[in-house]
C-alpha cells in the first residue's frame, strides 16, 4: 500500500537518522511504500497557533490537498504518514476539523493557490502503520535485540487526543513491537508525560526538569535504552542529557533510540543507513555488550572423562 510520505521540517534536519532509518525499514518491510510529498510545506508546528489559530489548519491544508491529488492520480485512496509527533498531530488535527467545519475548510481554500482540498485525507503515524497494517510478527527480525531494556516513550502528542491508534494514558503499541523485536520492554509509568519540549524556548529551567524527571523514572525501571517516536523528544532527553544528569546529580548514559533505528537493527539493515552515529549518547558500547555479545551456549558442558581408581588401588 502507498502512502503520501509527510517529512516534516525536523527530518531533514535535528532528526535526519529518524527519516533515514524510517526508509530504510520501510524499504524492506512488505506492504508499505513512503511516497514523499512533492513541495511540502511546514505544519506550523507550536508557534503557529499563536499567531492565528487558523494558521495551522491552512498550512496543513496545503499538504493534505498535495496528498489528495496524489490519491487521484493514482485512481487509489492514500493515506499521509507523518512521523514527527508535532506534525501528526496537527494534520490530524487539521484533517478532522477541514471535515467537520465547512466555513473553515472554505476559508483554507479561498486562502491557497494552485491547490484546492476537497476530502481531508486520514493523517497516520507510521508506529500504527507498523503495528496495525504490517502486524509485529510480520517484522523480519535477523539480529533479536537480546539484553536491550526499552522504555518506550510515547511522550504527551503520539497518542493524544483520545480516539488514535492507542489508549492515551497507558499505550502498548511500541512496547509491543519492541518485545517483537527481541528487546525487553519495560513497564513504567511516565510513558506518556510530556518531557517540556514546547516549552524549551521560554521555559528551558522548567523543560529540563521535566525530561530529567522521564530519564530518572526510565532508569528506575531498569531500562537501559529509551525508544521515541518524536524528534523533540527525542532532541530533549538525547542532545541534553549531560544537563539532564547535573539536574539530578546522577548519570543516566541512556541512549535515545527512534523506534525505527532499532527496528533497523533487529532486521539486520546495514548500521550506516540507520545513522546511530548521529545520537549524542553513543549506543555503541550498549549494543556490544547486549545485541553484538557472542551468544552464550545453553547447553550443560560435559564433564571431563577421569579414571577412577578403586580403594586400595595404586
Amino acid at each position: 500500500m502507498k502512502y503520501a510520505y509527510f517529512p516534516g521540517c525536523s527530518q531533514e534536519s535535528t532528526a535526519e537518522e529518524y527519516n533515514r532509518s524510517l526508509q530504510a525499514v520501510a524499504r524492506r518491510l512488505e506492504g508499505i511504500e513512503l511516497v514523499e510529498i512533492p513541495d511540502w510545506n511546514c505544519c506550523g508546528a507550536t508557534p503557529a497557533a499563536t499567531v492565528n489559530p487558523d494558521l495551522p489548519h491552512a498550512l496543513a491544508a496545503r499538504n493534505l490537498a498535495i496528498a489528495e491529488e496524489m490519491a487521484a492520480a493514482e485512481g487509489t485512496e492514500m493515506e499521509v504518514v507523518a512521523p514527527c509527533a508535532a506534525c501528526y498531530k496537527n494534520l490530524r488535527k487539521a484533517s478532522h476539523v477541514l471535515r467537520d467545519d465547512p466555513e473553515m475548510l472554505a476559508r483554507v481554500n479561498a486562502a491557497m493557490e494552485g491547490h484546492q482540498l476537497g476530502y481531508a485525507p486520514t493523517v497516520r503515524h507510521p508506529l500504527d502503520v507498523v503495528v496495525n497494517d504490517v502486524g509485529v510478527d510480520n517484522v523480519p527480525v535477523a539480529k533479536p535485540l537480546h539484553g536491550l531494556k526499552i522504555a518506550s516513550y510515547y511522550g504527551c502528542l503520539l497518542t493524544r487526543p483520545e480516539g488514535g491508534f492507542d489508549d492515551p494514558e497507558r499505550p502498548q503499541s511500541m512496547d509491543r513491537l519492541m518485545t517483537a523485536l527481541g528487546a525487553e520492554a519495560v513497564d513504567w509509568a511516565y510513558k506518556t508525560k510530556c518531557c517540556g519540549g514546547a516549552i524549551y524556548m521560554t521555559e528551558e529551567e522548567i523543560s529540563f526538569k521535566m525530561s530529567a524527571d522521564v530519564l530518572a523514572h526510565a532508569k528506575a525501571a531498569g531500562a537501559n535504552a529509551v525508544a521515541v517516536g518524536c524528534p523533540f523528544c527525542q532532541l530533549m532527553l538525547d542532545l541534553y542529557q549531560p544537563k539532564l544528569e547535573a539536574i539530578r546529580h546522577t548519570t543516566f548514559d541512556m541512549p535515545i533510540f527512534f523506534f525505527s533505528q532499532l527496528m533497523g537493527l533487529a532486521m539486520g539493515l546495514d548500521r550506516a543507513e540507520l545513522g546511530l552515529e548521529k545520537l549524542v549518547i553513543a549506543p555503541f558500547e550498549l549494543l556490544a555488550r547486549t545485541v553484538d555479545a557472542p551468544e552464550k551456549s545453553t547447553k550443560p558442558k560435559k564433564k571431563r572423562a577421569t579414571k577412577l581408581k578403586k580403594w586400595g588401588e595404586g
